[in-house]
């Protein structure tokens, strides 16, 4: 079978829609025999959705909270991710108020980086809100494949009624009760036993954690959420002497007043002129960038597969290396320093400042 294309859609059917809260659903989607190859996926990973509305085309980003397939499996037969209401939202004010089991999505083949490849090891968690999704992936997979390793929830919500996938991580702790451990804090809500409500931020992270597990003997961290609850728990991490590098991270909204991430280049004037030169799924070509105008769209105006999802410098869909010239990222919550360091940018977020500029989405 060839490898799967950058950006590739397939119709998908819905086989099921669950109702995990009053605002929250669960879909899942059949995978044909001929397809589940290609949408193997690793612990971690997301998929896009993609749907025609009289405004245009919509894309959103959902993480799989599935296990994932070991090596040894023909493929993945479904996938399932969660959908949380968004004020506003096409996709999710769609998904619950609209799809039905037999209807059919556009879906995009698995991506993303937030993975934990199966090994042995002790893992922890910090998640807000819909950040569960993508860590019950990891937790389920890595505690199914791995008879000696151990993982660590610490889980943020609103209220009880709000939490997303509460019987599939009880499921977890009633399998796993030697090696999984859950720590379920309510912001809004108090507790009969357990934590004080409250929120999970970095000065109670810095408290809290060092009393719930030995902190330098986690060999992965893992944060995922709202911007603000993923950057208040890797300034805790990074207070109690965590290395950067065991510390991963998948921001799932970003306030709008959130600052933009620090550059990778130097901000320099744009050229009057410039143009980009882009690989992509083995082919190669060259066009003129227009004012104002970003690489992705730029190649987009030429080949419609380029790969992208949010748009906003936080799916990281978009990564391309930076083969040749320099540019400008205007936000960046998607990829890690040792990406930027090895040159890798976001299409969508980047503005050539120099004339010539040479991406690589294949590496």
């Amino acid at each position: 079978m060839a490898a799967a294309r950058h950006g590739a859609f397939h119709p998908l059917r819905v086989t099921a829609v669950d109702a995990l809260t009053d605002d929250s659903v669960a879909l899942t989607f059949a995978v044909p025999p001929e397809l589940r190859e290609l949408y193997r996926y690793a612990p971690g990973q997301h998929i896009s959705v993609r749907r025609s509305t009289q405004d245009g085309e919509i894309r959103r980003t959902y993480s799989l909270c599935g296990p994932a397939p070991a090596p040894e499996d023909a493929g993945v037969a479904e996938l399932r991710v969660g959908v949380r209401l968004v004020d506003g939202g096409v996709f999710s004010t769609y998904a619950l108020k609209e799809l039905a089991v037999g209807d059919t999505v556009e879906v995009m083949t698995p991506v993303g980086r937030f993975v934990l490849e199966p090994r042995a090891g002790h893992f922890a968690a910090i998640v807000g809100g819909s950040g569960i999704t993508p860590v019950l992936s990891l937790a389920s997979t890595l505690l199914a494949r791995i008879p000696d390793a151990r993982f660590c929830l610490i889980r943020s919500d609103r209220t009880t009624a709000s939490a997303m996938f509460l019987e599939e991580v009880a499921d977890l702790k009633d399998r796993y009760p030697e090696r999984f451990q859950l720590v379920h804090t309510l912001s809004r809500e108090e507790q009969q036993a357990g934590l004080p409500s409250g929120r999970l931020d970095e000065e109670r992270l810095t408290r809290l954690l060092p009393a719930l597990l030995p902190v330098e003997a986690i060999d992965g961290w893992y944060l995922c959420g709202p911007h603000g609850l993923v950057q208040g728990a890797e300034r805790a991490l990074s207070a109690l002497g965590v290395p950067r590098d065991r510390v991963h991270q998948e921001i799932f909204h970003v306030e709008s007043t959130a600052p933009a991430a620090e550059a990778p280049m130097a901000t320099v004037p744009a050229p009057a002129h410039s143009t980009v030169t882009a690989q992509l799924d083995g082919r190669g070509g060259s066009w003129p960038v227009r004012e104002g105008e970003s690489l992705l769209e730029a190649v987009l105006r030429n080949r419609a597969d380029a790969p992208y999802a949010c748009k906003g410098g936080v799916c990281g869909t978009c990564r391309a290396y930076l083969v040749k010239g320099e540019v400008r990222m205007e936000r960046n919550f998607a990829l890690e320093p040792e990406e930027v360091a090895a040159g890798y940018v976001l299409a969508c977020q980047s503005h050539p400042t120099t004339e010539e500029v040479e991406l690589d989405f294949d590496r």
